[in-house]
């Protein structure tokens, strides 16, 4: 019993030594080696590794992109000296762990402020660059990607990286939106009067086409209607003349009742001619026998 106390002993001695002398380091993270306090080595490949075990320690920093967001929007101007808020985040990541831990002494809050420093400041002067419109709409992207390469410049000094930087809000301040609304709504205004005038002198030319391709119109049929009818009294004529030549005292007594009938259409019409006008010739007895419905009549 007493040799196996002090053998027990020396295994848990042995497996505590063996244990402070293996570390791993995750395909996630960097590991740096210190020795007494300065740095020995770093790894940024996932494995199995040793150290010395007491005078020697590990610290892990994180490989995978990182997220500084901004607390609260900044006040930045545009080249109109007009005032925008500009909510951004950034994403960041360590590249140079030696680098890093040097700099801001492995610090990430210390990293984070770094570089929000160095980002907002950036962006400020690309909005500065910039109107109102260009600012919130076109150029964007172009404000953001410009901040970016700017940002690395000085991201690189500490061991870092700026993957991307993104405008998450950027609007009028509360003081200023409502007369910016108001001159919208009146440039709006002007406008949409501006279509209505244009669209009321199109529609009175429209107007005017129309009523000129109407009176062409009828005028074209109205010719064409007068020529077919001066065509069709031309055959009637000639109609006539054909038939009259046939029986000219028939034609003469024919005509002679249309113009009866035409004239004395009502009960109590009257008319005073002389007896012996050429009106009334077929009221005549001679008249009657004369004529060829008084033979047919007989």
């Amino acid at each position: 019993m007493k040799l196996t106390l002090p053998a027990i002993a020396a295994v848990v001695a042995v497996l505590f030594v063996a244990s402070q002398s293996i570390y791993t380091v995750d395909q996630r993270k960097y590991a740096i080696k210190f020795q007494l306090g300065e740095i020995v080595e770093t790894q940024s490949q996932a494995g199995l590794y040793f150290k010395w075990p007491f005078i020697q320690n590990v610290k892990y920093y994180d490989k995978v992109n990182l997220t500084l967001d901004n607390p609260e929007p900044d006040r930045m101007t545009t080249s109109e000296k007009k005032p925008l808020l500009v909510d951004f985040f950034v994403l960041w990541r360590i590249t140079d762990v030696r680098q890093y831990y040097v700099s801001v002494q492995g610090d990430e809050e210390a990293a984070r402020r770094r570089l929000a420093q160095t980002v907002r400041a950036n962006l400020a002067e690309e909005f500065n660059k910039h109107d109102v419109h260009e600012a919130i709409a076109s150029a964007r992207d172009k404000i953001t990607s410009i901040t970016q390469q700017k940002a690395n410049v000085d991201a690189k000094s500490i061991g870092v990286e700026v993957v991307d930087v993104r405008l998450r809000r950027v609007e009028l301040p509360p003081d200023v939106t409502s007369p910016v609304y108001q001159r919208m709504e009146s440039e709006r205004r002007r406008v949409a009067n501006e279509l209505r005038s244009t669209g009321a002198a199109e529609s009175e030319q429209i107007r005017a086409d129309a009523d000129r391709q109407r009176q062409v119109i009828l005028a074209d049929a109205y010719h064409q209607a007068q020529k077919i009818k001066g065509d069709g009294d031309g055959k009637a004529s000639l109609i006539y003349g054909q038939e009259y030549s046939k029986d000219p005292e028939f034609y003469s007594f024919y005509r002679s009742l249309d113009a009866y009938k035409a004239t004395l259409q009502g009960r109590h019409d009257l008319l005073v001619l002389d007896p012996s006008s050429q009106f009334f010739q077929y009221f005549k007895q001679d008249g009657i026998a004369k004529s060829p419905a008084g033979a047919r009549a007989r």
